[in-house]
Protein backbone atom coordinates (compact mmCIF):
# COMPACT_ATOMS: atom_id res chain seq x y z
CA UNK A 1 0.00 0.00 0.00
CA UNK A 2 0.98 3.45 -0.90
CA UNK A 3 3.95 5.27 1.75
CA UNK A 4 2.60 9.00 2.58
CA UNK A 5 6.22 9.27 4.74
CA UNK A 6 8.02 10.39 1.63
CA UNK A 7 5.60 12.44 -0.22
CA UNK A 8 6.49 14.45 -3.10
CA UNK A 9 9.61 12.75 -3.12
CA UNK A 10 10.46 10.00 -6.05
CA UNK A 11 9.18 7.05 -5.15
CA UNK A 12 13.01 5.39 -6.20
CA UNK A 13 15.13 7.95 -4.28
CA UNK A 14 15.91 6.15 -1.10
CA UNK A 15 15.94 2.11 -0.16
CA UNK A 16 13.18 1.85 2.20
CA UNK A 17 12.33 -1.64 2.89
CA UNK A 18 11.00 -4.11 0.30
CA UNK A 19 12.95 -5.98 -2.54
CA UNK A 20 16.37 -8.01 -2.66
CA UNK A 21 17.52 -11.06 -7.54
CA UNK A 22 20.47 -13.63 -7.83
CA UNK A 23 20.78 -11.80 -10.30
CA UNK A 24 24.26 -11.10 -10.83
CA UNK A 25 24.63 -7.67 -9.68
CA UNK A 26 27.68 -7.42 -12.33
CA UNK A 27 25.54 -7.60 -14.91
CA UNK A 28 23.22 -4.88 -14.09
CA UNK A 29 24.66 -1.28 -15.33
CA UNK A 30 25.00 0.31 -11.91
CA UNK A 31 28.20 -1.73 -12.16
CA UNK A 32 29.28 0.52 -14.95
CA UNK A 33 32.12 2.38 -14.25
CA UNK A 34 31.80 6.11 -12.68
CA UNK A 35 33.77 8.38 -13.02
CA UNK A 36 33.99 11.04 -10.47
CA UNK A 37 35.78 14.67 -10.04
CA UNK A 38 35.19 17.97 -8.66
CA UNK A 39 35.84 21.18 -10.46
CA UNK A 40 38.00 24.40 -8.48
CA UNK A 41 34.73 26.24 -7.73
CA UNK A 42 33.20 23.30 -5.73
CA UNK A 43 30.86 21.47 -7.76
CA UNK A 44 31.37 17.66 -7.86
CA UNK A 45 30.58 15.57 -11.11
CA UNK A 46 29.46 12.20 -11.60
CA UNK A 47 29.55 10.44 -15.08
CA UNK A 48 28.42 6.97 -15.76
CA UNK A 49 28.07 5.64 -19.52
CA UNK A 50 25.83 3.44 -20.63
CA UNK A 51 25.61 2.72 -24.09
CA UNK A 52 22.31 0.99 -24.81
CA UNK A 53 20.38 3.88 -26.48
CA UNK A 54 21.51 7.20 -27.30
CA UNK A 55 19.87 9.14 -25.07
CA UNK A 56 21.65 11.14 -21.58
CA UNK A 57 20.12 11.92 -18.58
CA UNK A 58 21.48 15.45 -16.22
CA UNK A 59 20.64 15.85 -12.69
CA UNK A 60 21.33 18.66 -10.76
CA UNK A 61 20.93 18.03 -7.17
CA UNK A 62 21.13 20.32 -4.49
CA UNK A 63 21.79 19.38 -0.93
CA UNK A 64 19.00 21.46 0.57
CA UNK A 65 15.50 20.96 1.17
CA UNK A 66 12.88 21.48 3.53
CA UNK A 67 14.92 19.90 5.92
CA UNK A 68 16.86 23.41 5.85
CA UNK A 69 14.44 25.93 6.76
CA UNK A 70 13.37 27.22 9.52
CA UNK A 71 10.18 28.10 11.12
CA UNK A 72 7.93 31.10 9.42
CA UNK A 73 9.66 30.08 6.13
CA UNK A 74 8.46 26.46 5.68
CA UNK A 75 7.96 25.34 1.84
CA UNK A 76 10.29 27.92 0.26
CA UNK A 77 12.68 25.33 -1.02
CA UNK A 78 9.70 23.83 -2.88
CA UNK A 79 8.88 26.93 -4.33
CA UNK A 80 12.26 28.05 -4.95
CA UNK A 81 11.99 24.90 -7.08
CA UNK A 82 9.41 26.45 -8.90
CA UNK A 83 10.84 29.76 -9.50
CA UNK A 84 14.19 28.63 -11.08
CA UNK A 85 11.93 27.81 -13.82
CA UNK A 86 11.18 31.38 -14.06
CA UNK A 87 13.76 32.93 -15.66
CA UNK A 88 17.41 34.17 -15.84
CA UNK A 89 19.64 37.02 -17.36
CA UNK A 90 19.17 35.10 -20.82
CA UNK A 91 15.93 33.27 -20.64
CA UNK A 92 12.27 34.41 -20.19
CA UNK A 93 9.89 33.02 -17.84
CA UNK A 94 8.87 28.99 -18.81
CA UNK A 95 11.06 29.70 -21.91
CA UNK A 96 13.71 26.99 -20.33
CA UNK A 97 11.62 24.26 -20.75
CA UNK A 98 10.39 25.18 -24.15
CA UNK A 99 14.30 25.25 -25.27
CA UNK A 100 14.36 21.36 -23.94
CA UNK A 101 11.23 20.73 -25.58
CA UNK A 102 12.56 22.22 -28.80
CA UNK A 103 15.82 19.52 -28.24
CA UNK A 104 13.40 16.82 -28.12
CA UNK A 105 14.31 16.13 -24.53
CA UNK A 106 11.75 16.01 -21.19
CA UNK A 107 12.35 17.95 -18.05
CA UNK A 108 11.02 18.35 -14.47
CA UNK A 109 12.07 18.90 -10.82
CA UNK A 110 11.80 18.06 -7.22
CA UNK A 111 11.88 18.68 -3.53
CA UNK A 112 12.30 16.44 -0.65
CA UNK A 113 12.91 16.95 2.55
CA UNK A 114 17.02 16.61 2.27
CA UNK A 115 17.03 17.69 -1.27
CA UNK A 116 16.41 19.85 -4.62
CA UNK A 117 16.86 18.23 -8.13
CA UNK A 118 16.57 19.21 -11.83
CA UNK A 119 16.65 17.04 -14.78
CA UNK A 120 16.49 16.45 -18.21
CA UNK A 121 16.46 13.52 -20.76
CA UNK A 122 17.55 14.21 -24.08
CA UNK A 123 19.41 13.36 -27.45
CA UNK A 124 22.94 12.60 -26.28
CA UNK A 125 23.97 14.74 -28.99
CA UNK A 126 22.10 17.40 -27.41
CA UNK A 127 24.40 17.15 -23.79
CA UNK A 128 25.99 20.10 -24.45
CA UNK A 129 22.67 22.41 -25.16
CA UNK A 130 20.86 21.15 -21.96
CA UNK A 131 24.52 21.77 -19.64
CA UNK A 132 24.10 25.60 -20.79
CA UNK A 133 21.05 25.68 -20.58
CA UNK A 134 21.14 23.95 -16.33
CA UNK A 135 24.32 25.56 -15.09
CA UNK A 136 22.76 29.43 -16.27
CA UNK A 137 20.04 29.21 -14.44
CA UNK A 138 21.68 27.24 -11.41
CA UNK A 139 23.74 30.10 -11.40
CA UNK A 140 21.49 33.12 -12.77
CA UNK A 141 18.39 32.67 -11.76
CA UNK A 142 16.06 35.91 -11.19
CA UNK A 143 12.33 36.79 -12.11
CA UNK A 144 10.26 39.60 -11.29
CA UNK A 145 7.93 40.04 -7.86
CA UNK A 146 4.59 39.73 -10.17
CA UNK A 147 5.83 36.38 -11.19
CA UNK A 148 6.63 35.05 -7.62
CA UNK A 149 3.69 36.22 -6.37
CA UNK A 150 1.65 34.14 -9.55
CA UNK A 151 3.53 31.13 -9.12
CA UNK A 152 2.80 31.23 -5.17
CA UNK A 153 -0.51 30.54 -5.62
CA UNK A 154 0.06 27.63 -7.77
CA UNK A 155 2.13 26.07 -4.81
CA UNK A 156 -0.41 27.27 -2.73
CA UNK A 157 -3.23 25.54 -4.73
CA UNK A 158 -1.01 22.33 -5.31
CA UNK A 159 -0.82 22.02 -0.98
CA UNK A 160 -4.50 21.83 -1.41
CA UNK A 161 -4.37 19.39 -3.82
CA UNK A 162 -1.81 16.38 -2.58
CA UNK A 163 -2.44 17.48 1.53
CA UNK A 164 -5.78 19.35 2.11
CA UNK A 165 -7.81 17.11 0.14
CA UNK A 166 -5.99 13.84 1.35
CA UNK A 167 -6.84 13.22 4.95
CA UNK A 168 -3.99 10.81 5.11
CA UNK A 169 -1.33 13.08 3.96
CA UNK A 170 -2.69 15.62 6.40
CA UNK A 171 -2.51 12.56 8.76
CA UNK A 172 1.16 12.40 8.23
CA UNK A 173 1.75 16.06 8.26
CA UNK A 174 0.46 16.44 12.01
CA UNK A 175 2.62 13.27 12.60
CA UNK A 176 5.92 14.35 11.73
CA UNK A 177 5.41 17.36 13.86
CA UNK A 178 4.27 14.91 16.92
CA UNK A 179 7.28 12.67 16.17
CA UNK A 180 10.09 15.02 16.03
CA UNK A 181 10.91 17.73 18.40
CA UNK A 182 14.50 19.16 17.56
CA UNK A 183 14.69 17.09 13.70
CA UNK A 184 13.46 19.73 10.89
CA UNK A 185 12.27 16.71 9.33
CA UNK A 186 9.09 17.70 11.37
CA UNK A 187 8.51 20.43 8.80
CA UNK A 188 6.39 19.68 5.78
CA UNK A 189 8.26 19.86 2.20
CA UNK A 190 4.98 21.90 1.14
CA UNK A 191 5.23 24.46 3.58
CA UNK A 192 2.17 25.26 6.08
CA UNK A 193 -0.04 27.44 4.49
CA UNK A 194 0.28 30.37 6.60
CA UNK A 195 3.75 30.24 6.03
CA UNK A 196 2.87 30.92 2.27
CA UNK A 197 0.50 33.54 2.56
CA UNK A 198 3.37 35.68 4.00
CA UNK A 199 5.97 34.44 1.40
CA UNK A 200 7.51 37.58 0.01
CA UNK A 201 9.79 37.26 -2.69
CA UNK A 202 12.93 38.21 -1.35
CA UNK A 203 12.73 35.29 0.88
CA UNK A 204 12.71 32.71 -2.19
CA UNK A 205 16.03 35.28 -3.22
CA UNK A 206 17.81 34.79 -0.46
CA UNK A 207 17.21 31.06 0.32
CA UNK A 208 18.67 30.94 -3.29
CA UNK A 209 21.45 32.73 -2.93
CA UNK A 210 22.13 30.92 0.72
CA UNK A 211 22.34 27.22 -0.78
CA UNK A 212 22.44 27.34 -4.24
CA UNK A 213 26.47 27.52 -4.31
CA UNK A 214 29.06 25.04 -6.52
CA UNK A 215 29.88 22.73 -3.14
CA UNK A 216 26.48 22.30 -2.19
CA UNK A 217 25.79 20.61 -5.56
CA UNK A 218 26.43 17.72 -7.80
CA UNK A 219 25.98 17.19 -11.70
CA UNK A 220 24.96 14.01 -12.31
CA UNK A 221 25.27 12.43 -16.60
CA UNK A 222 24.24 8.86 -17.52
CA UNK A 223 23.89 7.35 -20.90
CA UNK A 224 25.36 7.42 -24.18
CA UNK A 225 28.05 9.77 -23.57
CA UNK A 226 32.27 9.79 -23.38
CA UNK A 227 33.38 10.83 -19.53
CA UNK A 228 36.27 12.82 -20.62
CA UNK A 229 33.68 14.88 -23.40
CA UNK A 230 31.33 15.31 -20.07
CA UNK A 231 34.08 16.62 -17.81
CA UNK A 232 35.14 19.12 -20.50
CA UNK A 233 31.63 20.44 -20.51
CA UNK A 234 31.04 20.35 -16.78
CA UNK A 235 34.38 22.53 -16.59
CA UNK A 236 32.90 24.97 -19.41
CA UNK A 237 29.96 25.49 -17.98
CA UNK A 238 29.56 24.84 -14.41
CA UNK A 239 33.26 25.59 -13.47
CA UNK A 240 33.11 29.00 -14.31
CA UNK A 241 29.87 29.45 -11.78
CA UNK A 242 32.15 31.54 -9.06
CA UNK A 243 33.04 29.70 -6.10
CA UNK A 244 31.76 30.33 -2.38
CA UNK A 245 31.21 28.85 1.11
CA UNK A 246 28.53 26.55 1.94
CA UNK A 247 26.79 28.11 5.03
CA UNK A 248 27.18 26.09 7.96
CA UNK A 249 24.15 24.01 9.84
CA UNK A 250 23.72 23.68 13.16
CA UNK A 251 23.41 20.02 14.69
CA UNK A 252 19.49 19.62 15.14
CA UNK A 253 19.86 16.41 17.61
CA UNK A 254 16.57 14.59 18.07
CA UNK A 255 16.04 14.49 22.51
CA UNK A 256 15.23 11.05 23.64
CA UNK A 257 12.03 9.97 23.47
CA UNK A 258 10.37 8.89 26.69
CA UNK A 259 7.29 7.13 26.16
CA UNK A 260 4.67 6.35 23.56
CA UNK A 261 2.85 9.62 21.95
CA UNK A 262 -0.06 9.43 19.81
CA UNK A 263 -2.30 11.51 17.82
CA UNK A 264 -5.89 11.10 17.22
CA UNK A 265 -6.70 13.37 13.69
CA UNK A 266 -10.28 13.82 12.53
CA UNK A 267 -10.80 14.74 8.77
CA UNK A 268 -13.48 13.51 5.84
CA UNK A 269 -12.71 10.20 5.07
CA UNK A 270 -14.28 6.87 3.58
CA UNK A 271 -12.11 4.90 6.14
CA UNK A 272 -9.63 5.19 8.94
CA UNK A 273 -6.26 4.39 8.98
CA UNK A 274 -3.27 3.65 11.40
CA UNK A 275 0.15 4.69 11.29
CA UNK A 276 3.01 3.35 13.71
CA UNK A 277 6.37 4.89 13.33
CA UNK A 278 9.13 3.80 15.25
CA UNK A 279 12.65 5.76 15.66
CA UNK A 280 15.49 3.59 14.54
CA UNK A 281 19.20 3.99 13.96
CA UNK A 282 20.21 4.99 9.69
CA UNK A 283 22.72 3.39 7.63
CA UNK A 284 25.80 5.57 8.12
CA UNK A 285 28.38 4.18 5.99
CA UNK A 286 28.85 0.47 5.17
CA UNK A 287 31.53 0.18 7.80
CA UNK A 288 30.07 -3.07 10.59
CA UNK A 289 28.87 -0.98 13.29
CA UNK A 290 26.22 -1.71 15.88
CA UNK A 291 23.75 0.81 14.29
CA UNK A 292 24.52 0.41 10.57
CA UNK A 293 24.25 -3.50 11.51
CA UNK A 294 20.85 -2.83 12.63
CA UNK A 295 19.83 -0.54 9.99
CA UNK A 296 20.20 -3.25 7.47
CA UNK A 297 18.69 -5.69 9.65
CA UNK A 298 15.78 -3.32 10.00
CA UNK A 299 15.40 -3.00 6.51
CA UNK A 300 15.41 -6.83 5.78
CA UNK A 301 12.97 -6.91 8.94
CA UNK A 302 10.43 -4.54 6.52
CA UNK A 303 10.81 -6.60 3.53
CA UNK A 304 10.02 -10.12 5.80
CA UNK A 305 7.29 -8.55 6.39
CA UNK A 306 5.77 -6.59 3.36
CA UNK A 307 8.07 -7.54 0.86
CA UNK A 308 6.01 -9.81 -1.32
CA UNK A 309 2.68 -10.87 -2.38
CA UNK A 310 1.54 -12.85 0.80
CA UNK A 311 4.41 -11.65 2.94
CA UNK A 312 3.96 -11.82 6.99
CA UNK A 313 1.45 -8.85 6.89
CA UNK A 314 -0.52 -9.33 3.92
CA UNK A 315 -0.87 -12.65 5.52
CA UNK A 316 -1.84 -11.77 9.13
CA UNK A 317 -4.16 -9.09 8.42
CA UNK A 318 -5.80 -9.13 5.34
CA UNK A 319 -6.50 -13.04 4.51
CA UNK A 320 -8.68 -15.40 6.06
CA UNK A 321 -12.42 -15.59 6.92
CA UNK A 322 -12.28 -12.61 9.21
CA UNK A 323 -9.09 -10.04 8.08
CA UNK A 324 -8.64 -7.31 10.73
CA UNK A 325 -7.55 -4.81 8.01
CA UNK A 326 -7.91 -4.25 4.01
CA UNK A 327 -4.14 -3.42 4.09
CA UNK A 328 -1.67 -3.40 5.91
CA UNK A 329 2.36 -2.11 5.01
CA UNK A 330 6.04 -2.11 6.82
CA UNK A 331 8.75 0.30 5.48
CA UNK A 332 12.40 1.39 7.06
CA UNK A 333 13.61 4.47 5.87
CA UNK A 334 17.47 3.10 6.06
CA UNK A 335 19.51 6.37 5.31
CA UNK A 336 18.79 10.30 4.98
CA UNK A 337 20.02 13.37 5.87
CA UNK A 338 17.83 13.13 9.09
CA UNK A 339 16.81 10.34 11.64
CA UNK A 340 14.86 7.59 10.10
CA UNK A 341 11.69 5.91 10.74
CA UNK A 342 10.09 2.55 10.99
CA UNK A 343 7.26 2.63 10.09
CA UNK A 344 3.67 0.40 10.45
CA UNK A 345 0.80 0.88 8.86
CA UNK A 346 -2.98 -0.51 8.02
CA UNK A 347 -6.45 0.32 7.00
CA UNK A 348 -8.82 -1.28 9.43
CA UNK A 349 -11.45 -3.60 6.88
CA UNK A 350 -15.07 -3.11 8.02
CA UNK A 351 -16.19 -4.29 11.50
CA UNK A 352 -12.49 -3.66 12.85
CA UNK A 353 -11.16 -0.54 14.72
CA UNK A 354 -7.47 0.62 14.75
CA UNK A 355 -6.62 -0.76 18.00
CA UNK A 356 -7.31 -4.09 16.55
CA UNK A 357 -5.62 -3.04 13.37
CA UNK A 358 -2.65 -1.68 15.61
CA UNK A 359 -2.03 -4.83 17.91
CA UNK A 360 -2.09 -7.21 15.19
CA UNK A 361 0.29 -4.87 13.24
CA UNK A 362 2.96 -5.32 16.66
CA UNK A 363 1.91 -8.80 17.46
CA UNK A 364 3.85 -9.99 14.08
CA UNK A 365 6.81 -8.08 15.15
CA UNK A 366 6.61 -9.91 18.57
CA UNK A 367 6.16 -12.99 16.81
CA UNK A 368 9.60 -12.65 14.76
CA UNK A 369 11.20 -11.73 17.98
CA UNK A 370 10.18 -14.73 19.61
CA UNK A 371 10.68 -16.99 16.93
CA UNK A 372 12.51 -15.56 14.07
CA UNK A 373 12.50 -15.84 10.61
CA UNK A 374 13.34 -19.24 8.71
CA UNK A 375 16.48 -19.06 6.54
CA UNK A 376 13.74 -19.65 3.13
CA UNK A 377 11.82 -16.74 4.04
CA UNK A 378 15.40 -14.96 3.99
CA UNK A 379 16.58 -15.89 0.71
CA UNK A 380 13.12 -15.14 -0.69
CA UNK A 381 13.39 -11.06 0.30
CA UNK A 382 17.12 -11.43 -0.03
CA UNK A 383 16.20 -12.32 -3.74
CA UNK A 384 13.61 -10.31 -4.43
CA UNK A 385 15.78 -7.22 -3.09
CA UNK A 386 18.46 -7.62 -5.70
CA UNK A 387 16.28 -8.59 -8.47
CA UNK A 388 14.49 -4.96 -7.81
CA UNK A 389 17.76 -2.92 -7.52
CA UNK A 390 19.30 -4.29 -11.00
CA UNK A 391 15.90 -3.92 -12.94
CA UNK A 392 15.04 -0.16 -11.33
CA UNK A 393 18.37 0.37 -12.56
CA UNK A 394 17.93 -0.75 -16.70
CA UNK A 395 16.70 3.36 -16.91
CA UNK A 396 19.18 5.88 -16.96
CA UNK A 397 16.40 7.91 -15.13
CA UNK A 398 16.95 5.54 -12.35
CA UNK A 399 20.99 5.21 -12.52
CA UNK A 400 21.28 9.31 -12.04
CA UNK A 401 18.40 8.95 -9.58
CA UNK A 402 20.85 6.37 -7.13
CA UNK A 403 24.03 8.42 -8.00
CA UNK A 404 22.52 11.63 -6.78
CA UNK A 405 20.35 10.47 -3.62
CA UNK A 406 23.78 8.76 -2.22
CA UNK A 407 25.55 11.88 -3.14
CA UNK A 408 22.78 13.49 -1.03
CA UNK A 409 23.67 11.25 1.83
CA UNK A 410 27.33 11.33 1.55
CA UNK A 411 27.65 7.94 0.08
CA UNK A 412 30.42 6.60 -2.56
CA UNK A 413 29.48 6.27 -5.98
CA UNK A 414 29.42 2.46 -5.30
CA UNK A 415 27.02 2.24 -2.67
CA UNK A 416 24.34 0.44 -4.63
CA UNK A 417 26.59 -2.36 -4.88
CA UNK A 418 27.97 -2.46 -1.26
CA UNK A 419 24.50 -2.00 -0.30
CA UNK A 420 23.43 -5.35 -1.92
CA UNK A 421 26.48 -7.18 -0.62
CA UNK A 422 25.83 -5.85 2.80
CA UNK A 423 22.20 -6.96 2.90
CA UNK A 424 23.22 -9.82 1.25
CA UNK A 425 24.77 -10.54 5.00
CA UNK A 426 21.84 -10.18 6.97
CA UNK A 427 21.56 -13.21 9.16
CA UNK A 428 18.06 -14.14 10.40
CA UNK A 429 19.43 -13.94 14.06
CA UNK A 430 19.99 -10.14 13.31
CA UNK A 431 16.44 -9.58 12.30
CA UNK A 432 15.04 -11.70 14.90
CA UNK A 433 17.01 -9.11 17.02
CA UNK A 434 16.56 -6.13 15.81
CA UNK A 435 12.23 -7.22 15.84
CA UNK A 436 12.94 -7.27 19.99
CA UNK A 437 14.75 -4.33 20.15
CA UNK A 438 13.34 -1.38 17.94
CA UNK A 439 9.67 -1.96 18.34
CA UNK A 440 9.28 -0.56 22.46
CA UNK A 441 7.31 1.66 23.33
CA UNK A 442 10.01 4.64 23.81
CA UNK A 443 10.20 4.80 20.59
CA UNK A 444 6.82 4.74 19.07
CA UNK A 445 4.28 7.53 17.89
CA UNK A 446 1.27 6.36 16.62
CA UNK A 447 -1.27 8.42 14.39
CA UNK A 448 -4.66 7.28 14.24
CA UNK A 449 -7.39 9.13 11.21
CA UNK A 450 -10.59 8.85 12.30
CA UNK A 451 -12.68 9.13 9.50
CA UNK A 452 -15.44 12.34 9.40
CA UNK A 453 -18.32 12.10 6.72
CA UNK A 454 -17.49 12.93 3.40
CA UNK A 455 -19.52 15.42 1.78
CA UNK A 456 -21.21 13.93 -1.15
CA UNK A 457 -21.18 17.14 -3.27
CA UNK A 458 -18.26 18.16 -3.24
CA UNK A 459 -15.97 17.39 -5.95
CA UNK A 460 -12.63 16.24 -6.21
CA UNK A 461 -10.03 18.80 -6.55
CA UNK A 462 -7.55 18.90 -10.22
CA UNK A 463 -4.29 18.66 -10.25
CA UNK A 464 -3.51 22.21 -10.98
CA UNK A 465 -1.69 24.24 -13.86
CA UNK A 466 1.96 24.09 -13.25
CA UNK A 467 2.14 21.53 -10.87
CA UNK A 468 5.81 19.99 -11.59
CA UNK A 469 6.48 17.39 -9.40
Amino acid sequence: MQRLLAAFAFAALLPCGPSFAQTSPQSSPQSAHVEQFKLSNGFTVLVKPDHRAPTAMQMVWVRVGSMDEVDGWTGIAHILEHMLFKGTKLLKANEFSQRVAALGGRENAFTMKDATGYYQQIPAGKLEEVMKLESDRFANNQWPDDEFKRELEVVKEERRWRTEDQPRALLWEALNAEIWQASPYRRPTLGWMSDLDSMQANDARDFYHRWYIPANAVLVVVGDVDPQNVKQLAQKYYGSIPARTVPVRKPRVEPDQAGVRRLEFKAPADQAYVALAFKVPQLRSFESAPDNDDALALTVLSAVLDGYSGARLDRALTQGPDPVADGAGASNGLWGRGPQLFVLDAVPSKGKTTEQAEAALREEVAKIARDGVTEAELNRVKTQWVASQVYRLDSIMSQAQELGSQWIVGMPVDAEEKLIERLRGVTAAQVKAVAGKYFGDDQLTVGVLRPQPVDPNRKPRQRPAGVRD
